[in-house]
């Protein structure tokens, strides 16, 4: 409804279109409440948000504030209900929200910003959810909308989907916020959760959208959504009944959704066109390699440890290097993996990544160096703010003594 009404209004107009279905949410509560929930509750919502839309149109349309965003088409009493009604079509809607996350992933506004203008503008989210998942408060969170909002006002930036010449550098950036809007879904920092299905199930939901239209549909972005299928696919199995993370080696595989796993592999085969080779393609294929396994230790490691050389490669990432020390843990033994890190423990991103040390303990317990393995697991339980992560490396501190 947002990215319909900020179609209408123009950006500069941005909150008239979240005060309007802010009034549509209260109409429907208090509706709801006496008639109960209709049958097709996104469509009432829709047609009310579509009614208040024409009654603001009919009575503000002559302010020159409001007027110069709005086309002459929605000006005239004798076309304004039917362009009305195409604005709120099925494929315009779609369309308009993929417009939104161009306009929400500028190049003009930081990371951190982008994240809080998608979930706010079209995911829904309160500025309080937005403060809770990224470990911050409402008045941070206010302050970058504020400053987001500034800064499409300031540069005029045009509701559209970019020209073909702009594409490809604006949909990098939309694929990276969705990844990360993703990842906190997956792993959450904070909150009652580990696993934030909404965040993530609003991540893919983007990620479709973007993979379904001309603009969007290239190998990355099947690449992504690839990733993000086979992830979600083991949802169900990544925590035990009294909230407990479990890791790949503890997982029953029978929880997991085979037919996410085989809707990934379709979107993988799909993204394995062209000469273009990204980290999403190289991270679905590892994701695809421990989802076919039937069990952890018929994992192809092999194959793991040449996707990580590849995927470093494109990205020097000491993270991705860290990674395939874990692998390399599976083929040759903790000391191999051990002797990869040494080489890498310095490097700036990995200082208060709490998977070092957590990796470092892993390797010393399989070592029987129980000293050690208690020390750099206390030492991780530090650098994470994840309660549930907390009580992970608690629980293997606790087993080293």
């Amino acid at each position: 409804m947002v990215s319909v009404l900020t179609k209408i209004f123009g950006l500069t107009n941005i909150e008239i279109a979240e005060d309007i279905v802010h009034d549509v949410l209260l109409k429907a509560l208090e509706s709801w409440k006496l008639k109960g929930v209709p049958e097709n509750p996104s469509a009432w919502l829709m047609a009310a948000a579509k009614n208040k839309t024409l009654d603001f149109l009919r009575h503000k349309k002559q302010e020159e504030k409001y007027a110069r965003q709005i086309t002459p088409l929605l000006q005239s009493e004798y076309t304004i209900g039917h362009t009305l009604n195409n604005y709120f079509s099925e494929n315009e809607i779609k369309d308009d929200q993929l417009r939104m996350m161009f306009v929400c992933c500028h190049d003009s506004i930081n990371e951190e910003s982008q994240i809080a203008l998608i979930l706010k503008t079209l995911c829904g989210f309160s500025v309080s959810e937005i403060a809770k998942a990224f470990l911050t408060n409402d008045s941070t969170i206010n302050k970058r909308l504020y400053r987001a909002k500034e800064k499409l006002r300031e540069l005029e930036i045009k509701f559209e989907i970019p020209v073909p010449s702009e594409i490809e550098k604006r949909i990098d950036q939309v694929l990276k916020a969705l990844y990360l809007l993703f990842n906190e879904g997956y792993s959450s920092t904070e909150g009652e959760s580990f696993i934030r299905e909404e965040l993530a199930a609003e991540a893919l939901r983007l990620c479709l959208i973007l993979s379904q239209h001309t603009a969007g549909n290239i190998p990355k972005t099947l690449a992504l959504l690839a990733l993000m299928y086979f992830h979600g696919a083991r949802f169900n199995a990544r925590i035990d009944d009294e909230g407990n993370i479990l890791l790949l080696k503890e997982q029953n595989r029978k929880l997991w959704d085979n037919e996410m796993i085989q809707e990934g592999i379709i979107l993988l085969n799909m993204a394995s066109t062209g000469d273009l080779v990204s980290t999403y393609h190289i991270e679905a294929a590892i994701a695809y390699e421990h989802c076919i396994a039937k069990s952890y230790n018929d994992t192809n490691w092999k194959n793991l440890l040449n996707y990580y050389q590849v995927l470093i490669t494109l990205t020097k990432s000491p993270v991705a290097e860290l990674n395939s020390a874990i692998v390399i843990s599976e083929i040759d033994g903790p000391d191999a993996a051990l002797n990869v890190i040494f080489k890498i423990e310095l490097a700036d991103e990995l200082k208060n990544y709490y998977l070092l040390p957590a990796t470092k303990g892993d390797l010393y317990f399989r070592k029987s160096d129980m000293i050690k393995a208690k020390y750099f697991y206390d030492i991780a339980e530090t650098l994470t703010s994840s309660p549930f992560e907390k009580k992970l490396l608690r629980k293997k501190s606790n087993m080293c003594t």
